[in-house]
């Protein structure tokens, strides 16, 4: 079904907003998959948070220019869908990544994090980066590491000590028996 002037308008606004506020995109080949599959593959997108839309070449252009992403216009060819991550930079590249694996006719050409663009090659890299919650928890590990060394050190004689003493219990009472 044809756009008409003021559809295409509202289009290009409404990515251009989503463009604005997304921390990376996916750009995705998708010919060749049946209705049945694009609609799971938008359900599992929603489901991570990832705003997903099929947008001819020139009006991604249009959307894209003035945002972070703007470097990606140039390199859109044929039928692509479009991934944006809003809140997790890697959650666009997962999706497509894991869709892909049943579904060979979805194919990855380009993925763009903080305005660098990186091949499709690069997917498996972007979507293996930790969630906000996985980074956190990586880095309260990384913070609590020194103060369990050091108590662990400041621990140690005293339990040192106390291994002794058994030891010489134990001797002691080996010896008398």
């Amino acid at each position: 079904m044809a756009l008409n002037l003021e559809d295409k308008k509202a289009l290009v606004a409404e990515v251009a907003e989503v463009a604005a506020r997304a921390q990376s995109v996916v750009a995705a080949e998708y010919r060749g998959l049946t209705v049945g599959q694009m609609t799971e593959l938008r359900a599992k997108a929603r489901r991570q948070g990832v705003y997903m839309r099929v947008v001819k070449n020139t009006l991604a252009r249009k959307a894209l220019a003035g945002t972070s992403f703007e470097s990606v216009g140039p390199k859109l060819k044929g039928p692509v869908v479009l991934a944006f991550s809003k809140d997790d930079p890697g959650a666009a590249a997962r999706v497509v990544k894991d869709f892909a694996k049943a579904n060979e006719k979805l194919v990855a050409t380009l993925v763009s994090v903080g305005g660098q663009v990186l091949s499709a090659a690069e997917l498996e890299r972007v979507a293996s980066l930790p969630t906000r919650e996985q980074a956190l928890s990586m880095l309260l590990g990384v913070l609590k590491a020194p103060i369990q060394k050091l108590v662990r050190t400041l621990a140690e004689p005293p339990a040192k000590l106390a291994r002794t003493l058994g030891a010489l219990r134990d001797q002691k009472q080996a010896a008398g028996a």
